[in-house]
C-alpha cells in the first residue's frame, strides 16, 4: 500500500477523533458551569488550553468570553484544531481514500459534513448548542463504528488504529493536565467541597464516568481518576490502553522495531509514575513528559512509513510540531 495512502488514513482517524473530543469537552463544560457556583466556575478559557491554541486565541480575542471561545473551537477555520477544521480535513482525507474505504463510510462522512456546515450557524446559538454537539458526537461515533465494522484488516486499518489511539492518548493527557490544574488549584480551599463534581467532569469529558464507576466502585477521587484515565488497561480512552493497542498494531507492520522502542518508552513512563503522590505541579511536569513521548512516537511513525513532506499529497493542518516546541521550552524552566 502506498505511503501517502496510509498517511491519509492515519490523519483521517486523528481528525475524526479530534473532532469528537472537541465537541465532547465543549458539551461537558457547559454542564459543569451549571453545577458550580459562579465565583469558582472555571469559565471557558481552559478549553482553549486543552486544544493547545492559547497563543492564537489571545492574539485575536482580548477577552475569553463564552461566545468567542465556542466560536474559536467550533467554527473558526483559521484555528487548525477547531471542530470545523478537523471535519473539513477528515473529509478531504477520506475523499482521497474512496478506493479503499467502505462506500458507506465515505457517504456517511460526506453527508454529515454537509449537514454540519448547513446547521453550523444555528448550532452556535446557546439554546441549540446542546443538541448540535450531541449530534456531532453521535455521528462521529457511528462513523468510527462503521469503519471498524466494514474495513478489511489490512495496512489501512492498522494505520487507522494507530491514528485513533495516538490522538486519544494525546487528548486524554491534555484533559487530565488542564482540568486538574485549572479546576482544583491548591491555593483555593473553597473548591474542596466541589471536588467530586469537578473530577466527575474530567471523566465525562472522556465518556468515562460510567466505566469508572464499574471499575472502581467508590466515590470519585483524584487519585482513582488519574489511575483510571492514565493506567487502566481496559478503558478504550485510557492512555496505557491506547499505547498497548498501538503496539499490537505496529507488530503487524514491517520495520516497526524502532517505533515500538519509542512506544515502550512511553508505556514505561506511564506505568512507573507514582500517580497517587504527585502534587499538581509535578503532575503537570509528568504530563509534559508524556506529551513529549507521544510526539516522539508520532515522529517515529512518520519517519518510518510516511512520504517526505514535499511529496505528501494531503494537507495536514496539525499543531503537533508547534505544541512539542512549546512543551520543550516549558520543561526547560
Amino acid at each position: 500500500m502506498l505511503a501517502r495512502v496510509v498517511e491519509n488514513v492515519y490523519w483521517l482517524a486523528r481528525y475524526i477523533e479530534r473532532a469528537e473530543n472537541t465537541a465532547r469537552i465543549i458539551h461537558v463544560n457547559a454542564h459543569l458551569l451549571l453545577d458550580l457556583p459562579r465565583g469558582i466556575a472555571p469559565g471557558w478559557l481552559p478549553l482553549v488550553d486543552i486544544s493547545g491554541s492559547r497563543a492564537e486565541f489571545d492574539e485575536r480575542h482580548p477577552k475569553a468570553e463564552e461566545r468567542d471561545v465556542v466560536h474559536f473551537l467550533v467554527a473558526d477555520l483559521e484555528n487548525p484544531g477547531s471542530l470545523y477544521s478537523s471535519l473539513r480535513l477528515a473529509r478531504e482525507n477520506a475523499r482521497t481514500l474512496r478506493e479503499i474505504l467502505p462506500t458507506e463510510a465515505w457517504e456517511m462522512l460526506n453527508r454529515f459534513y454537509t449537514e454540519f456546515t448547513r446547521d453550523l450557524a444555528t448550532g452556535l446559538a446557546k439554546r441549540a448548542r446542546f443538541g448540535f454537539l450531541t449530534r456531532v458526537v453521535e455521528s462521529l461515533q457511528t462513523m468510527s463504528g462503521v469503519l471498524d465494522g466494514t474495513m478489511n484488516r489490512n495496512a489501512a486499518h492498522t494505520f487507522l488504529m494507530l491514528g485513533r489511539n495516538l490522538e486519544r492518548t494525546d487528548m486524554t493527557s491534555r484533559i487530565v493536565d488542564v482540568r486538574s490544574a485549572q479546576l482544583l488549584p491548591i491555593e483555593t480551599p473553597e473548591l474542596r467541597p466541589f471536588e467530586n463534581v469537578q473530577w466527575m467532569s474530567v471523566l465525562k469529558s472522556l465518556s468515562a464516568y460510567q466505566m469508572y464507576r464499574v471499575a472502581v466502585r467508590a466515590r470519585v477521587r483524584r487519585e482513582d481518576v488519574l489511575e483510571f484515565l492514565l493506567r487502566n488497561e481496559q478503558f478504550p480512552r485510557a492512555c496505557l490502553f491506547c499505547l498497548n493497542q498501538m503496539e499490537q498494531a505496529l507488530r503487524t507492520l514491517p520495520r516497526s522495531e524502532p517505533v515500538i522502542g519509542l512506544l515502550d518508552g512511553a508505556r514505561r513512563f506511564v506505568a512507573r509514575a507514582p500517580l497517587g503522590t504527585l502534587e499538581q505541579s509535578v503532575l503537570h511536569e509528568f504530563i509534559d513528559g508524556l506529551q513529549l513521548h507521544i510526539n516522539e512516537v508520532h515522529n517515529g511513525i512518520a519517519r518510518t512509513y510516511f512520504p517526505t513532506p514535499h511529496v505528501s499529497g494531503v494537507q495536514r493542518l496539525s499543531q503537533d510540531g508547534k505544541k512539542q516546541s512549546q512543551r520543550q521550552t516549558r520543561l526547560a524552566f
